[in-house]
């Protein structure tokens, strides 16, 4: 999810339980708050913890709510992970640390420190060396896929292989989650269950049906769904995420602002332009949901 922030700058937090709310009425199962999408790196702990509490009260067990209080610190992961799970949140999405690269004990170590100081909290990996500069290794994962409370992986490397031989080496009941939305499906056949959407802002309910879809068994359904929304999922990274989803949700009516140094807006029309496109092309298909 999206952080939306005013003109001034400072979190927006009724835009944040609006958009909470839109989100869980249009296809999203939970909501992952304060992770790469909802910049978290320029938040402070503070704005963090008043969307946990935002967002937890606008979705009010319609949906569960998962916070992105990874960190390259351990003890400070381990800090606000507790923190989110005494605000009663559902579970805890943990990043590989970032910069300082760890070796995969290192990596095994950080992970199973923070889950072992929240026994009670469902913990979600995120693998996603393309921004972490490090990755985790299938070995590593395996491993801590045996924690009770370590439960699935965002599995952003953009690797089948990868997610095939995850799936191979952890228990059935271990969530696999997509972290790119055009690698959805593929990773459906291969023993995934599920995205980290991006697209969801905006077609979540297409998404939704397309993982039905799949799991009843509807391949060719699935895959059409898949090849309408490829378009989208494309030109949401022509930039850094979340840059170009800001400007599509700005461009659908969402007061959502825009994002905090040192990303900015793009000053490339051609990128607003191509986004427009897009989302026309959605809409006069009958895809695109309602305005905000």
């Amino acid at each position: 999810m999206v952080t939306p922030f005013s003109e001034e700058g400072s979190v927006d937090y009724a835009v944040a339980e609006r958009l909470a709310d839109y989100l869980v009425n249009n296809g999203s199962d939970g909501l992952v708050v304060c992770g790469t999408t909802g910049e978290s790196p320029t938040l402070s702990w503070q704005e963090e913890y008043q969307l946990y509490k935002t967002v937890r009260e606008a979705v009010a067990g319609r949906a569960k709510v998962i916070a992105g209080t990874g960190s390259n610190s351990t003890s400070e992961a381990i800090e606000a992970t507790r923190h989110a799970c005494e605000l009663g949140l559902d579970g805890s999405l943990q990043v590989v640390p970032y910069y300082n690269k760890p070796s995969q004990q290192g990596l095994y170590q950080h992970f199973s420190q923070i889950a072992a100081a929240v026994p009670e909290l469902p913990i979600m990996l995120y693998n996603i060396p393309g921004r972490t500069g490090c990755a985790l290794a299938i070995e590593t994962t395996a491993r801590l896929a045996e924690i009770s409370n370590i439960v699935a992986i965002k599995e952003a490397s953009g690797s089948l292989d990868q997610a095939s031989q995850i799936r191979y080496y952890t228990p059935a009941e271990f969530g696999i989650y997509s972290g790119d939305d055009s690698l959805t499906l593929p990773m459906l056949s291969v023993g995934g269950c599920g995205v980290v959407s991006v697209a969801s802002h905006l077609v979540g309910p297409q998404i939704q049906a397309m993982v039905q879809a799949y799991e009843a068994g509807e391949t060719r359904l699935a895959t059409k769904i898949h090849l309408q929304l490829l378009p989208l999922f494309k030109v949401l990274f022509v930039t850094t995420n979340p840059v170009p989803l800001k400007v599509a949700l700005a461009q659908q009516g969402w007061p959502v602002g825009a994002v905090r140094s040192p990303l900015c807006m793009p000053d490339d029309e051609s990128v607003s332009v191509a986004i427009a496109e897009v989302l026309q092309q959605l809409s006069d298909q009958g895809i695109l949901a309602t305005k905000a």
